[in-house]
C-alpha cells in the first residue's frame, strides 16, 4: 500500500488510542500490531503516538496543518 510511506506528506502526527483489554477496542489493538512496525519503518521520523488506557474507546486522531480530526473506531471494519 503507498499511502504507508507518504503519511508525512499531508499530516503531522497520528494518535491511535485505545482500551487494552476491551472487546470493542480488539480492531485497533489488532490495527497497531500488524501495521505499527511497517508504518515506522518507512516514516522513521513521523510521530505515531499509541495511547492505551483502560476503558478508553477506540480513536484515532490525526494532527494536520494547525487542524485536528478525530475518527471513533469501533467493530471490525478496518484492517
Amino acid at each position: 500500500m503507498a499511502w504507508r510511506g507518504q503519511l508525512s506528506r499531508n499530516l503531522k502526527e497520528l494518535r491511535i488510542l485505545f482500551c487494552q483489554t476491551s472487546p470493542a477496542s480488539s480492531s485497533a489493538r489488532a490495527f497497531v500490531e500488524r501495521n505499527y512496525k511497517d508504518l515506522k519503518t518507512l516514516n522513521p521520523k513521523f510521530p505515531i503516538l499509541i495511547r492505551e488506557c483502560n476503558g478508553t474507546r477506540p480513536q484515532l486522531w490525526a494532527r494536520y496543518e494547525g487542524q485536528r480530526g478525530v475518527v471513533l473506531l469501533a467493530g471490525p471494519f478496518y484492517g
